[in-house]
């Protein structure tokens, strides 16, 4: 009996098999070249059931197999360059044959078993160098969809595709295809796929199935694409592709899950067009792409989580024109931002993001932004934590916000964004904790300096730049020069605490608008600080009552 490969996925919550009919007691192994001088022969000759084997050598034909047939290379599992050694020495070359189409075309419950297919279409060595050095931007936008001749075709058929070597081909290297309501499952495995002129596996029009395993490089397009599909996509290798490690896109919703992208010319897994492509991306290790690790675009919709995003030329994870749901990933050492989103939508939540060039959560410039960022551990970016340009509607709530050492502020907004910012920890040096010259409320956080700095460059809790409007609640400041320090801005300052701080707690130069400084306390030694000083043209224009002066412990 025929006994599927079993699928454990890494939450151990789903188990998929690949089934098919009872083996006939009188099946049998028909043999090529000893039993028939061509494969398609061996093919015609079986029954459901049987098993064609095949010696190593070259083979130059098209194949179209059979409901239940197994086709299959001989010999063992011993491994060879690429693949098995088996796959290596059984090879179907397409270089001498007539005519046009795919190298082999599957069928209800067959099985293709351990072949090279090499040489169907026109492979053009000069074309894939041009687009390889482009990043692809020169590439037309061809639907993956329209893939009229795969290296092995998968026509809406539950089957099976392992341990192949697909290559050179002049289309896509395995393409599944599906239809509307269909229920086939096709499983590919362990195939490795490379150098092609279309994708390396591609899953298009309504296929679901199994994509597992595989090893996909330096093909034309994705390593794996995706046109309106939805297969479960795991622990698959993808690296050196033109354009994305995995590419979903159309209106695809597959499950990516456990796999391996890096060194990609474009994104490791890159999703786009429309708002009805909606993946869900977890658990994959992307890192070295020439752009960003992850990246969603185009009005698509992607959840992504607990991934690891690294060492990529730009974002870890960028959103432009989308939304994300970002959920504990580790986004570290990029060259941009550890998340960036741009015009996006957005909710961030438990990522770790550090060590990343610019910051660890980057808000671009945009038309109309909105983001949640929350319980995030976003430390020693080279640049600010978190930074919040125009055009942003933003919650930043329960982050842990730390840098040791570098001048920037640990969080900057910028002028035309709107913050909301509560229970946050920020720890460390710099001119600011937060430096605003948009609008922020700022309640119940804790900004703690390094150490307290007297004199030199600026080192204030809140930096509040002209025009800009902060209202200061319940927040907890040490270590700074001064709590708040704004020049001609909106400032309110109320029922705070302040602790080791220089002279005076709030320095309110020019103020826009009547300051208003109530109900806080200052703890210091000196007993000539001063809760608050306003300074400029409207000095005696100020709110200030209910503030209290403790003197510290010695």
């Amino acid at each position: 009996m025929f006994q599927p490969n079993r699928i454990a996925l890494a939450t151990a919550l789903l188990v998929i098999c690949v089934s098919f009919p009872a083996v006939p007691a009188w099946a049998k192994t028909i043999g090529v070249p000893d039993d028939h001088a061509t494969i398609q022969a061996a093919i015609d000759a079986a029954e459901p059931g049987d098993v064609v084997l095949v010696k190593a050598g070259t083979y130059s034909e098209r194949l179209k197999l059979k409901a239940d047939v197994t086709l299959r290379s001989a010999g063992d599992q011993a491994a060879g360059e690429h693949g098995l050694l088996r796959a290596t020495e059984t090879i179907l070359d397409g270089k001498d044959v007539p005519g046009h189409g795919s190298a082999v075309t599957m069928a209800e419950g067959s099985v293709l078993d351990g072949f090279t297919v090499h040489n169907f279409g026109h492979y053009d060595e000069a074309e894939w160098t041009k687009h390889h050095k482009t990043q692809g931007n020169l590439q037309s936008h061809e639907h993956i969809g329209e893939s009229p001749a795969p290296g092995i075709q998968i026509p809406d058929v539950t089957c099976v595709v392992q341990n192949n070597i697909v290559h050179h081909i002049g289309d896509t290297g395995i393409g599944l295809l599906g239809s509307s309501g269909s229920t086939a499952t096709p499983h590919v495995y362990k195939n490795v796929v490379y150098r092609n002129m279309g994708g390396g596996i591609g899953a298009m029009r309504q296929s679901r199935g199994i994509i597992e395993a595989n090893t996909c490089f330096e093909n034309f397009y994705a390593g794996i694409g995706h046109n309106h599909a939805s297969p479960i996509v795991i622990n698959n290798i993808c690296y050196e592709n033109i354009r994305a490690g995995i590419g979903i896109s159309e209106g695809s919703c597959p499950t990516v899950r456990g796999n391996k992208c890096y060194k990609n010319r474009r994104a490791g897994i890159g999703v786009r067009t429309g708002s009805a492509t909606r993946p869900i991306v977890e658990a994959n290790e992307c890192y070295e792409n020439d752009m960003a690790g992850i990246g969603t675009e185009e009005e698509a919709a992607s959840i992504i989580r607990q991934n690891d995003c690294y060492r990529n030329k730009m974002a870890g994870i960028g959103i432009r024109h989308a939304e994300a749901t970002i959920v504990g990933n580790n986004c570290y050492e990029n060259g941009a931002a550890g998340i960036g989103l741009d015009n996006a939508k957005g909710v961030v939540m438990e990522n770790h993001c550090h060590h990343n060039q610019t910051a660890g959560i980057g808000l671009a410039e945009s038309e109309e932004g909105q983001a949640i960022l929350a319980k995030n551990k976003v430390v020693d970016n080279k640049q600010v934590a978190i930074g919040i340009h125009g055009g942003w509607q933003v919650e930043v709530i329960e982050n842990e916000i730390a840098r040791t050492g570098g001048m920037p502020p640990l969080m900057m907004i910028f002028a035309g964004s709107t913050a909301d910012l509560s229970g946050n920890t920020f720890t460390g040096g710099g001119v600011a904790a937060i430096r605003i010259a948009g609008e922020a409320r700022v309640e119940n956080n804790k900004l703690v300096a390094t150490e307290l700095r007297k004199g030199g460059p600026p080192s204030f809790g809140i930096w509040a730049l002209p025009d800009a409007s902060v209202q200061a609640y319940g927040n907890t400041f040490e270590n700074w020069r001064h709590a708040i320090s704004a020049s001609g801005a909106n400032v309110a300052a109320v029922n705070n605490q302040v602790k080791t701080f220089h002279q005076t707690a709030f320095v309110i130069e020019d103020p826009k608008s009547t300051p208003t400084v109530m109900g806080n306390q200052v703890t210091t030694g000196d007993a000539n600080a001063k809760v608050v000083l306003v300074k400029g043209k409207e000095a005696s224009r100020i709110v200030e009552r209910g503030n209290e002066v403790v003197k510290q412990a010695e």
